[in-house]
């Protein structure tokens, strides 16, 4: 996750409260999904951006997750597409592997 969405995810928890955001990826392969989980989750492990040492505790899920509730029309014009092309089970598992880790904090 660069360096800048870092910073923009952590102001937005700032000022709404970490219970009040939730994370939603879009990263097309399941490692990346699962550093990017990783650092709005507990820190950024690169310790190189403003997530370094943070535990933000968010929820974090990627957009296949979400499938079910985002409006058809809208998932066959930007997401199907990909769906046929990337390991959608190995990016929603790496995903939640993260979600579904105890809190730290």
């Amino acid at each position: 996750m660069d360096l800048e969405n870092q910073r923009r995810i952590k102001e937005i928890a700032e000022k709404h409260g970490a219970e009040n955001v939730v994370v939603v990826l879009g990263g097309g392969e399941a490692e990346a999904s699962g550093l990017a989980a990783e650092t709005v989750t507990a820190g950024d492990p690169t310790y190189a951006g403003p997530l370094a040492g943070v535990s933000l505790g968010l929820p974090v899920y990627h957009i296949f997750d979400l499938k079910q509730i985002v409006d058809e029309a809208v998932w066959e014009e930007q997401i199907s597409m990909m769906e046929m092309v990337l390991d959608v089970d190995e990016i929603i598992k790496e995903v939640a592997s993260f979600r579904d880790r105890p809190s730290s904090g």
